[in-house]
């Protein structure tokens, strides 16, 4: 069994991270079903464990939370889909590096319904689209932008926290931060690259591929996660 919400408004981080606590709690003590919530912030900056000092460059632009999940500076706010899932794996197999593998998969297969081709890179968390219609980079690389950030913790095996993807955020809110530490590539979003997606697009296109490619129970879970 696996709980879908969708959260009404811009909630605030705090209370998000709140509920997401008391959620986590009760799926390992076995009181609740496992959940993937779907919502949005009022504009906030976060440190992950690795977030270095120098990386946030407007301090005082946003308010900064400090948060117990992995990677670096990532920004939240309207117009981004903020995805917390809250997965059990003590039932779907205890391997944090194919469970974050899993999560870039389901954004990748999220994008592919809007015809947009995300992927991958060594060494880079989360998932990335290349733009043909920027000038390459100094070394003849293609030009590529971040569309989707990921941040897992897990205690006593249950996952939170989670990924976001970029819909249609304002992608200036972005210059408070080096963004996941990476200074040489920079941030799109669906609506950036001329799609007129609405977040309940995104929504659904979620849960379609969620269903597809990680499974809505531990029997059903294609990755064996």
């Amino acid at each position: 069994m696996l709980e879908w919400r969708v959260w009404d408004g811009l909630v605030p981080y705090e209370t998000a991270l709140a509920a997401m606590e008391e959620r986590v709690a009760r799926i390992a003590a076995g009181t609740a079903p496992e959940a993937v919530w779907l919502l949005e912030h009022p504009p906030i900056y976060t440190a992950g464990t690795s977030a270095r000092a120098e990386d946030l460059t407007d301090p005082g632009r946003f308010p900064v939370h400090v948060a117990g999940r992995g990677g670096q500076y990532t920004y939240h706010g309207p117009g981004q889909r903020v995805v917390y899932v809250m997965l059990d794996l003590n039932t779907r197999g205890r391997d944090v590096r194919r469970f974050v593998t899993a999560l870039e998969d389901w954004v990748i297969a999220t994008l592919a319904a809007f015809n947009v081709t995300g992927e991958r890179r060594a060494g880079r968390v989360g998932v990335w689209v290349v733009r043909p219609d920027r000038p390459p980079g100094a070394d003849g690389t293609p030009a590529e932008d971040k569309i989707a950030a990921i941040g897992v913790k897990l205690r006593r095996w249950v996952s939170f926290h989670g990924l976001s993807i970029n819909v249609e955020p304002d992608l200036s809110h972005f210059d408070g931060i080096v963004p996941c530490g990476i200074r040489d590539h920079g941030v799109t979003s669906l609506v950036d690259l001329g799609l007129p997606v609405t977040m309940a697009d995104v929504d659904l296109a979620l849960r379609a591929a969620f269903d597809d490619v990680i499974g809505a129970s531990p029997a059903a879970a294609s990755l064996d996660l």
